[in-house]
């Protein structure tokens, strides 16, 4: 039986990492991320040429966390990951995870605000009705912390120790659907997080930290969880090809350090783009202050001088 849907699955060779990165598109995630690359290619072009700069650092970001997609989704590591707990857990945190981070620092909705033209007086355009999704009420429950941190630790635990992870592993469309669940949730979870792109849940830097560490925990404890096990937890992967020359239990305990070992990663890129934006902010409130005092002339200084010249005078 082959209940992935993808080919020649059940007779794959024994694991090997030139093996995993052989070419083997997923045609829906192909499609997906060469539009993805088509339109934000499109975006800068538009700004390049009406003259405004793009940063591009934010570009190569971009490129790199939709490539990341591709990786794990168009070659045959999707293949594996049908039939092998530990490839699949690679796809799970790369697609969850690292993805989201990079897709997120390439700030794709503020190039599109820029890119797209304003439709006229009255009328709607994709601009407008992009402004009007961002500052909706359902954005503003789907981005908040009580929101995307439950959300994040269900999509571990409610989906791999019920049935649930099963009846979507048994078709690709539901293997499909799963995949693009992990990327949504980790694109809301992290949105409000960087802080890169408007959105209607803004916090400050400290407040994002701590979001950030709310969630990671319960990452390192599912990982720990799949690695104490004594014995296969998920049905899916209770007997491997026996082409594959693996066991069930040592696969899922590999499954487990992947979860476990992948929770540090994302804390801290996300952790160095939020000291870089700390400071960059620091650095341009000091340039706003340093502008504002040119302009008037220090004004605080002169009156405070004018202040200490009347005392002089009043004890004369």
């Amino acid at each position: 039986m082959d209940h992935s849907g993808h080919g020649m699955t059940m007779d794959l060779p024994p694991f090997t990492l030139g093996r995993g990165l052989e070419w083997s598109a997923d045609p829906f995630f192909l499609v997906a991320c060469l539009a993805g690359l088509a339109l934000y290619g499109w975006g800068v072009v538009r700004l390049v040429r009406r003259g405004d700069k793009w940063p591009v650092g934010r570009t190569v970001a971009f490129v790199i966390g939709v490539l990341s997609i591709m990786l794990v989704m168009c070659t045959q590591l999707n293949d594996y990951g049908m039939v092998m707990f530990s490839v699949h857990m690679v796809q799970h945190m790369v697609i969850s995870m690292v993805s989201p981070i990079l897709i997120l620092l390439g700030a794709p909705i503020t190039l599109a605000l820029r890119a797209l033209p304003t439709a006229g007086r009255g009328r709607k355009g994709p601009r407008e009705l992009l402004l009007m999704f961002l500052h909706s009420h359902y954005m503003r429950i789907v981005t908040h912390p009580a929101f995307t941190i439950p959300l994040f630790i269900a999509s571990l635990y409610g989906l791999y120790f019920t049935p649930l992870f099963d009846f979507l592993m048994g078709s690709k469309p539901g293997h499909i659907a799963m995949m693009v669940h992990f990327l949504a949730v980790g694109l809301v979870f992290f949105w409000p997080i960087m802080g890169v792109d408007p959105g209607p849940h803004r916090p400050g830097y400290l407040m994002r930290m701590l979001e950030l560490f709310a969630g990671m925990p319960f990452h390192a404890f599912f990982g720990i969880a799949l690695m104490m096990a004594s014995e296969p937890m998920v049905e899916t992967f209770k007997n491997p090809p026996a082409s594959l020359g693996i066991e069930a239990l040592s696969d899922q305990n590999a499954a487990g350090g992947i979860a476990w070992a992948f929770s540090e990663i994302p804390s801290v890129l996300v952790l160095v783009a939020l000291l870089f934006q700390w400071y960059a902010s620091d650095q341009r409130q000091a340039r706003r202050e340093d502008r504002a005092a040119d302009r008037n002339g220090d004004k605080e200084l002169e009156a405070y001088n004018a202040y200490l010249s009347s005392l002089h005078a009043r004890g004369n």
